[in-house]
């Protein structure tokens, strides 16, 4: 009698040929080797690696708080300001003129020549000299620094050049333009004003150049401004007059901490 006749609970003997024998028994979970197994205790997101303001103290997360605040509020000021500048004349600009003008000249006064009508056809470089006080009681007078060929200079081939090369000696010579009248006369309130931002801007980059050597001291500044017509293209047929124009401020005195190179 073969094993098919013994019943379900007969012993197998060997596989036949063909015949698949009996499948051994799946590997049951490997035990834990640090000891008993059991549930895995809940994670502490506090345990967890923290970046940014969140890895800060709380006193500090408090003062990136206060500071970031106050740039907001700085930066909010700063363009509602400037809007009130640039837009037409309302009730609040002419109520607050006074506020608005102390926060925008001469910084960040806005000029929209390259959009007039008419842009600007004409090439301006502002020049300084210097009258130095000597120690033995005697002076002497440089000779004429052109700033707006230095900036040029600074300028060529730099990708990204400062505000400062690029703005402050031409914002400061319109300023002093729109504020004095052909005889150099202040015609407003701020004449003085300008006057004063543009002899500091001279005397700083005079002491920059060493105008005055080890042991002088700058005892006063002259500028003037050349002028000169930019060349038409050759097929326009226009014709320009290639003379230099100059105008000459007077002499300005210096306070005695600007003397030193200082701003006042």
């Amino acid at each position: 009698m073969d094993a098919q006749d013994k019943g379900s609970d007969a012993r197998h003997g060997p596989a036949e040929p063909g015949v698949p024998g009996p499948r051994a028994p799946l590997p049951g979970p490997a035990a834990p080797a640090d000891g008993p197994s059991g549930p895995e205790p809940p994670r502490d997101p506090s345990d967890e690696c923290r970046t940014g303001v969140a890895a800060l103290s709380l006193r500090y997360r408090i003062g990136a708080a206060l500071a970031l605040a106050v740039v907001a509020v700085a930066v909010c000021v700063h363009l509602g300001m400037t809007f009130l500048h640039v837009a037409p004349p309302n009730t609040v600009s002419k109520k607050h003129s006074e506020t608005i003008a102390d926060w925008i000249y001469p910084e960040f006064e806005q000029n929209w020549k390259l959009f007039a009508p008419n842009p600007l056809q004409q090439n301006v470089s502002v020049q300084v000299r210097a009258e130095i006080r000597t120690p033995d009681g005697g002076s002497r007078t440089t000779g004429w620094y052109d700033l707006s060929a230095q900036d040029g200079r600074d300028i060529d081939g730099n990708p990204a050049p400062s505000h400062t090369q690029q703005n402050e000696l031409r914002r400061a010579w319109d300023f002093y333009l729109s504020t004095h009248d052909d005889d150099n006369r202040p015609v407003g309130l701020r004449g003085a004003l300008s006057e004063s931002y543009l002899r500091r801007i001279m005397v700083m980059r005079l002491d920059r150049a060493d105008a005055a050597g080890r042991d002088g001291e700058v005892a006063r500044v002259q500028v003037r401004s050349r002028t000169t017509q930019v060349p038409p293209p050759s097929w326009s047929g226009e014709k320009v007059s290639d003379k230099a124009v100059y105008r000459v401020l007077p002499w300005w005195l210096l306070p005695e901490d600007e003397a030193r190179g200082g701003i006042g």
